[in-house]
């Protein structure tokens, strides 16, 4: 694919809409033979009958409504029986197995705070306040950092000016790069920077699109970075002051073992968003979906007991130095 082709945004807020339709009821117009059962009992019916059938009707009547009160209490009865053995059968149960309390039932229940030692703190601590700088395009360092990024991916060519069309050609969505970070802020660029020096390999071949047979329509190597930083803080539940969420406990895991753990786990979803992409054969339109079904992945990863450190994901063999 040319470089710089992709010159659209990604569209996050594609979604299909259902219209709700009224329906009515006709009621019984539709019937030709009238109810069964449409019978009344004032005796305006008994007209002409013997008093000999009168009382063998009313002798009938009489045996039908005691059968049918013997029998409902029967049912009674019975329901009863099978109510008891029932909360029986769950009293017991419940005293050998401990039913979940209403805090952990449903799709978002939570752990409970995770206790951390002052190292995990510490390296928390920093991480956040990474998460809580934006990108500032007026600031010299941050546009030096968005300079090193261009010589880390393209060594050979020339640095533009910090607004130029060039800067498509790394998948940025216009002519200046800095309004891009709105939802990534500086932690997003220095997670491509990390990718670019600790896993060059991988980075180029991922920027350049070398691997497998690509889409015609390929996703933009930099915007998705900023995607991917933003899904794993959320992910992570990072914003929060002590990640609670399964994948977030996990990961306080792997921050003890590792400081940069954060980055490092950046550059595994990477490759492993581009190793789906390829798989399903996405092209630009379908990102989202491979970002969600990524997660999914990722997050199964995460919970494997095997895995102690970024390094124990299955995914990292992915990456190439």
């Amino acid at each position: 694919m040319r470089p710089g082709a992709l010159r659209r945004r990604l569209d996050h807020g594609d979604v299909g809409r259902m219209s709700n339709g009224n329906y009515m009821m006709t009621g019984l117009h539709g019937l030709d033979e009238p109810l069964l059962g449409n019978r009344d009992y004032d005796g305006r019916h008994s007209e002409g009958k013997t008093p000999e059938c009168i009382w063998v009707e009313g002798q009938w009547k009489e045996h039908l409504h005691w059968a049918v009160l013997l029998f409902t209490n029967l049912i009674v009865q019975w329901a009863q029986w099978i109510a008891n053995i029932v909360l029986g059968s769950v009293s017991f149960i419940a005293r050998i197995l401990p039913l979940p309390s209403n805090t952990q039932s449903g799709s978002n229940w939570k752990l409970l705070e995770p206790a951390l030692n002052p190292l995990q703190e510490a390296r928390l601590r920093s991480l956040q306040q990474r998460l809580g700088i934006p990108y500032d395009g007026s600031r010299l360092e941050h546009q030096e950092a968005l300079k090193q990024l261009w010589k880390l991916a393209y060594p050979d060519r020339e640095l533009p000016s910090l607004k130029s069309e060039l800067w498509k050609d790394m998948g940025w969505q216009g002519p200046d790069p800095s309004t891009d970070f709105r939802g990534g802020g500086f932690i997003s660029l220095e997670n491509l920077i990390f990718f670019a020096k600790k896993y060059p390999q991988s980075f180029q071949r991922l920027l350049h699109k070398q691997d497998g047979n690509r889409s015609e329509w390929e996703y933009p190597f930099a915007v998705a970075g900023i995607n991917i930083s933003f899904m794993l803080v959320q992910m992570l539940d990072l914003q929060s002051g002590k990640p609670s969420s399964r994948a977030g406990r996990r990961f306080l895991e792997l921050l003890a073992e590792d400081e940069m753990a954060f980055d490092d786990l950046y550059c595994v979803t990477f490759q492993m968003m581009d190793a789906q992409w390829l798989v399903k054969r996405a092209s630009y339109m379908e990102f989202n979906e491979i970002l969600k079904s990524t997660r999914t992945r990722l997050e199964h990863e995460l919970s494997l007991e095997s895995v102690s450190r970024v390094k124990d994901l299955p995914a990292y063999s992915l990456l190439k130095r």
